[in-house]
């Protein structure tokens, strides 16, 4: 049996359990200490993360080469156009290689808790939303990859992962995920398949708030 943590992880808190500079962390939000997140998120980005106890499905949802998608709320600076749209969709290349094609598309402003500190606004410059689904997780890759085509990231807020939408969680919310159908395939390259079958298996869930500190 296995666990997956689904936690919408606030602004500028650390994406793991403990930091040398006394920045916020996980661990201010989640007591249990035998999770570990699968993929990372910014430090000054928003939204879902995915930790769990099981070795096997922390690469499977990690992996690059898995190519489970991420799909973002992104605020950015100026009306895009559609040319700008379509150099997302087609692939651009950044500094460390050329990306994957993304599915990009222009959005209302979204249904959002306020961030704490808000973003700052330049006067008489437009800002517009995105829905951007990527394949990939290179370090702050969608900010990257805004900046390219001209339309600099105000605001990132991940909201889904594959299958695991970030749903009703407030900023410091967790949702626990228990996974039944232990792997028993001794089969090699049936691995992620098998994986996967257990992913969709989750048979029971309950939504957390953060521990009080004193």
């Amino acid at each position: 049996m296995s666990k997956l943590v689904l936690f919408n992880k606030p602004f500028n808190v650390l994406c793991q359990f403990t930091d040398k500079e006394q920045r916020t962390t996980l661990a201010h939000f989640l007591d249990q200490r035998d999770i570990y997140p699968a993929g990372r998120l910014d430090y000054d980005s928003e939204g879902l993360v995915i930790l769990t106890n099981d070795g096997e499905l922390q690469h499977l949802i990690s992996n690059p080469s898995a190519k489970m998608s991420k799909t973002y709320w992104v605020q950015v600076e100026g009306i895009p156009e559609e040319q700008q749209l379509e150099q997302l969709k087609k692939g651009i290349t950044l500094k460390d290689g050329p990306c994957l094609p993304a599915q990009v598309t222009l959005i209302d402003e979204p249904e959002l808790w306020p961030r704490r500190p808000p973003v700052r606004h330049r006067e008489n410059i437009p800002t517009s939303w995105l829905r951007l689904i990527i394949r990939e997780g290179r370090n702050r890759q969608v900010r990257r990859m805004t900046a390219t085509v001209g339309l600099p990231t105000l605001r990132l807020v991940r909201i889904k992962i594959g299958d695991w939408p970030i749903g009703n969680l407030n900023p410091g919310e967790f949702k626990e995920i228990t996974l039944h159908a232990p792997l028993n395939d001794k089969n090699k390259s049936n691995k992620n398949r098998k994986i996967k079958r257990r992913i969709a298996t989750k048979t029971s869930s309950r939504k957390l708030s953060p521990p009080r500190r004193s």
